[in-house]
C-alpha cells in the first residue's frame, strides 16, 4: 500500500497501527506507515500482544499529555496571580493619579507635585520661547540677505540693486514694509 507523505525528510504522521502521531522518515512511497513501536505487531497472530501494547502506549501518551496540561495549568495560575497583583498595584497608581488630577497636588506620596508641574511647565515655555527666538533669528537673517540685494541703487535711484526697475521689483515691494524691523534686528544682533 502506498502513502502520500513527503519523502526523504523527518515528519510526524499517524501510525496506521496505534493511530498516534509518530516521527517517520520515508524513503519510498511504499514504506509502511507503521511506527517502530508497532512493527512487532504486524501479523494476525500478534493481535492480543498488539492490543496490550497499544493500551500501554495510549496510557503513556495520556500520562504525558496530562502532565503537560498540569504544568501548563500551574504556570497559567502563577501568571494569573502575578497579573492580578500587577493590576492591584496599577489600580492604586490610577487612584493616586486621579486624586492628583482632581486637585490634590500636595497630598500625594511624592509631596509637592504642584511645584514639579509648575517647574516643568516653565521649562517647556522657556524652551518654546528659545526655539521661537532661533526660528525668528534665522528668518531675519534670510530677510536681511534678501534686503541687501534689493533696494534703491544709490547711483540710479530708479533701479533696484538687483538690476530691475524699482517699480517692477516684487522683492523690493515685499521688503519695503519690513525694512525698519530688519534694520532694528541687525542692530540688536551686532550688540554683544
Amino acid at each position: 500500500m502506498t502513502h502520500r507523505y513527503r519523502l526523504h525528510e523527518d515528519i510526524l504522521a499517524e501510525c496506521l497501527c496505534c493511530h498516534s502521531q509518530q516521527p517517520f522518515h520515508f524513503d519510498s512511497a511504499s514504506d509502511q506507515v507503521v511506527c517502530t513501536f508497532c512493527t512487532r505487531h504486524i501479523g494476525a497472530e500478534k493481535a492480543e500482544r498488539r492490543d496490550a501494547d497499544h493500551v500501554r502506549l495510549w496510557a503513556e501518551l495520556y500520562a504525558e499529555a496530562d502532565e503537560a496540561h498540569r504544568v501548563f495549568a500551574a504556570e497559567s495560575a502563577r501568571r494569573s496571580a502575578e497579573n492580578d497583583a500587577a493590576l492591584v498595584e496599577l489600580q492604586a497608581k490610577v487612584d493616586q493619579l486621579t486624586g492628583i488630577v482632581n486637585g490634590q497636588f500636595d497630598q500625594t506620596a511624592t509631596g509637592g507635585v504642584r511645584a514639579l508641574l509648575e517647574t516643568e511647565l516653565l521649562k517647556r515655555a522657556e524652551r518654546r520661547t528659545d526655539l521661537e527666538s532661533r526660528r525668528t533669528a534665522r528668518a531675519m537673517q534670510v530677510l536681511a540677505r534678501i534686503a541687501a540685494r534689493h533696494g534703491a541703487d544709490q547711483q540710479n535711484p530708479l533701479r533696484c540693486r538687483c538690476g530691475n526697475p524699482v517699480v517692477d521689483c516684487r522683492d523690493l515691494a515685499a521688503l519695503e514694509p519690513l525694512r525698519q524691523e530688519i534694520a532694528d534686528w541687525e542692530a540688536r544682533a551686532r550688540r554683544p
